[in-house]
């Protein structure tokens, strides 16, 4: 058969069209649409909430005892090595084709990325910062929460994007065990076949991963803006009267919770 040929039979055959109109006009697809969607949308972030809350402990662990920092990004990065699918194959015996089943490679696949964010940004906090907070008399906790941990969130800020938009994608292999999300869409689209469920479910998770990366990077600004790089040289090029002074020896310093040291 010629590709001429092919083309004309494919444009007979709704079924073979990448875009269906008809086929997304239908109640029952649109529900299915939505739902695969919010299936979508609630394990990615029971995934990210759950990793960050197992995250946060093993970082704040390794701040304090650096010397576990090999033992836990060696762990956290073997588990990350493992295939999904073979994941899968191990729980399915144990757990069925249940919602823990589709969330546990997720949560594990997020550990790596947001322990060592949040590691990292831990390790940034300037060293005179720390000993300014002590020097006020916050207790080793306070300093924690007070100082250190703002002043790491925008590095614990990237480390969500990144698991995010990562655990979009990896999610519609959870199709496989019947929790894909989208990927349930892609994977009716292949067996029917459909290529417009195809389509939709592509579409949608792309969609899905630049709106989260879009709109996480928003709250990452607003939760830390001195993390947002600005210039405040006039046209003219001349520093403004704030950024004389911050250049002055024995400029004064503000800590994340309002405090001031010099």
């Amino acid at each position: 058969m010629s590709p001429l040929t092919a083309a004309l039979v494919a444009q007979q055959n709704p079924t073979d069209r990448w875009w269906w109109g008809e086929w997304l006009g239908r109640d029952t697809n649109q529900e299915l649409i939505l739902d695969a969607t919010r299936e979508h949308v609630v394990l990615t972030v029971a995934a990210v909430v759950i990793g960050l809350v197992l995250a946060l402990p093993a970082a704040i662990a390794v701040n304090r005892h650096p010397r576990l920092k090999g033992l836990v990004l060696g762990t956290f990065g073997a588990l990350y090595t493992v295939p999904s699918l073979a994941l899968y194959a191990i729980l399915v015996p144990y757990t069925g084709l249940s919602r823990t089943t589709a969330l546990v490679p997720l949560v594990l696949y997020t550990l790596l990325i947001l322990v060592r964010n949040t590691i990292t940004g831990l390790e940034q906090v300037p060293a005179d910062v720390r000993d300014a907070a002590d020097g006020m008399g916050l207790s080793r906790r306070q300093r924690l929460w007070r100082v250190e941990m703002p002043l790491a969130l925008p590095s614990i800020m990237a480390g969500i994007r990144i698991a995010t938009v990562s655990t979009i994608g990896l999610l519609t292999i959870a199709a496989l065990v019947g929790l894909g999300g989208l990927g349930q869409l892609i994977l009716i689209g292949l067996n029917r076949p459909i290529r417009t469920a195809v389509t939709v479910g592509i579409a949608l998770s792309i969609l899905l991963a630049v709106g989260s990366d879009l709109l996480l990077a928003g709250v990452g600004r607003k939760l830390a803006p001195w993390s947002t790089p600005r210039s405040r040289r006039g046209r003219s090029g001349v520093a403004g009267p704030d950024e004389r002074d911050d250049e002055l020896p024995g400029a004064v310093a503000t800590l994340p919770d309002g405090a001031v040291t010099a």
